[in-house]
């Protein structure tokens, strides 16, 4: 789309280049908190618009009154749009500005404060109902701890022999959590292979039994994504040995921050990445739109 500025002060923009270049110093401000634009649109860099889906991003940032950048807004359907922080008046006058262009919300993403605020603002105009589809947790490594006991075996980086492994157990990660993925297990594979994204735990006969992932650096920031272990082996420390050492690893690569986001539906894995030495920094709500009620 071309680039639409309202005097609401948000701009929109399908181009990720020209989001950027207003919208990095905000981003690079809180990497934390602003962890999932910085490393979608990245993507978006790297891969080009359709990186996602079908149909092109819409990003957005909103210009405050002194000049600066306040906030900023990242939609790449079919998934949830999402924001960052935003004041109740910004709330509204985004509503109204995703209403005049037309512009179709599946879902919505945010930290809990300002994700509740907008459903119920888009409830109260659309007259489309919300349901709060998952209650996630933001964390921030402030000092790993390996966990105790530490299982037998040893951890290594997956190389090309393991690709198909990798690529079972990305959907079967994607499987367990109920989401639609955002890319093939393939391209998945092929992407964290080639920088050495992925931690494999493996067994002293060499067996790989857990993994997890980390996202590429980006401004000074990456996430530990996905760690997955498949059922019949669970239960045996296997995820907490291969995050804490995918950690570890990210560390010594010049990591400044390690984040990672957890359902709080499992109580399981949000006490395991406690023990290990992550902190809460904040929690989310992701919620789907039904179709209007009248």
């Amino acid at each position: 789309m071309a680039p639409e500025r309202h005097a609401s002060g948000w701009h929109f923009t399908s181009d990720v280049e020209e989001f950027l270049a207003r919208s990095r110093d905000f981003l690079h401000s809180r990497p934390d908190l602003h962890t999932v634009h910085l490393t979608v649109t990245e993507q978006l860099r790297r891969k080009g618009p359709r990186a996602y889906g079908d149909q092109a991003p819409l990003l957005g940032h909103l210009v405050r009154a002194d000049g600066g950048v306040g906030a900023a807004l990242l939609h790449t359907p079919p998934f949830s749009l999402r924001t960052t922080r935003l004041t109740a008046a910004e709330t509204e006058t985004l509503v109204s500005d995703l209403l005049d262009l037309g512009h179709p919300v599946p879902g919505f993403s945010s930290e809990r404060a300002t994700a509740e605020a907008f459903v119920a603002v888009w409830e109260r105009r659309t007259g489309m109902p919300a349901r709060l589809s998952e209650r996630q947790r933001l964390y921030r490594l402030v000092e790993l701890t390996d966990p105790s006991p530490m299982p037998q075996g040893r951890a290594r980086v997956a190389g090309e022999a393991d690709r198909e492994l990798l690529i079972r157990w990305y959907d079967g990660f994607n499987a367990d959590a109920g989401v639609h993925a955002a890319q093939g297990g393939g391209d998945w594979a092929d992407f964290r292979l080639s920088y050495g994204g992925v931690t494999l735990w493996e067994t002293p006969d060499g067996t790989p039994v857990s993994m997890a992932g980390v996202t590429p650096t980006v401004a000074g920031q990456a996430r530990i994504a996905p760690v997955y272990t498949p059922p019949d082996l669970r239960g045996r420390g296997y995820a907490g040995a291969v995050t804490a050492e995918a950690g570890r690893a990210a560390l010594a690569g010049g990591v400044g921050e390690l984040l990672l986001f957890t359902d709080l539906a499992n109580p399981t894995s949000n006490a395991l990445y406690q023990r290990i030495g992550y902190r809460e920094v904040a929690d989310w709500a992701v919620y789907d739109f039904g179709e209007r009620t009248s």
